[in-house]
């Protein structure tokens, strides 16, 4: 296989590397999406060296395979520097191994694009043609500046009608913050917590499962 001999092969196959990588950074809080960015991306990474494992590779080979990215896919600066901060998570926290100073890598240069962002009538047009739960979820982000997740997450005691206010629990960076809590909401989402009650009023067995979330 590509010159690589059968025991690095496995080594490097081997889901046991990846669930550690997992294990860390549930241990330390990342959230799941830069979970899965982090293990696709050290797969990625073995993958370009012909499956070697790690720690049979180091400075060299991560120059070379940023390189890559950069020259031969044509990656955004803000890909680059995720690619490489999963690679140094690896090196330094899963398998414990300081690293050099990596230089020799070609870097971005491309300029970061301004972000499009709709008009208010243009996000109202969008919301229109959402119904249901969907629609009240989409209200959230738009109205509250919710992350997805946080949204996700979202749970009704977490609403403070009195004040007109969102908690935000566990988001980014483990960071509990407030979000304004906008008029038009108030009376789908109060429509929602009387829902809960109705939950909290089922048996053990029927309720299993039926944290009232917003999805």
């Amino acid at each position: 296989m590509f010159g690589v001999s059968p025991s690095t092969a496995a080594v490097a196959s081997s889901p046991k590397l990846l669930d550690r990588v997992r294990w860390l950074l549930r241990v330390k809080h990342y959230s799941i999406r830069t979970e899965q960015a982090y293990v696709d991306w050290i797969r990625r990474y073995i993958l370009f060296h012909r499956k070697r494992h790690p720690s049979e590779m180091g400075e060299k080979e991560i120059s070379e395979f940023l390189t890559h990215l950069a020259v031969e896919k044509h990656v955004a600066a803000s890909t680059q520097n995720q690619a490489f901060a999963a690679i140094l998570f690896l090196y330094q926290q899963v398998l414990e191994r300081k690293l050099d100073f990596i230089d020799n890598v070609q870097r971005v240069t491309r300029p970061a694009k301004l972000p499009v962002v709709f008009t208010p009538g243009e996000a109202r047009a969008v919301l229109a043609q959402l119904k249901g739960d969907y629609r009240l979820m989409a209200e959230l982000l738009y109205g509250s500046g919710l992350r997805l997740m946080e949204c996700l997450r979202l749970r009704i005691k977490d609403v403070d009608f009195g004040y007109n206010r969102i908690t935000i629990r566990d988001g980014k960076g483990l960071h509990e913050r407030m979000a304004l809590l906008p008029q038009q909401l108030r009376r789908p989402l109060r429509i929602l917590s009387e829902s809960r009650s109705c939950i909290d009023k089922m048996s053990p067995a029927a309720a299993a499962g039926s944290i009232c979330r917003l999805h």
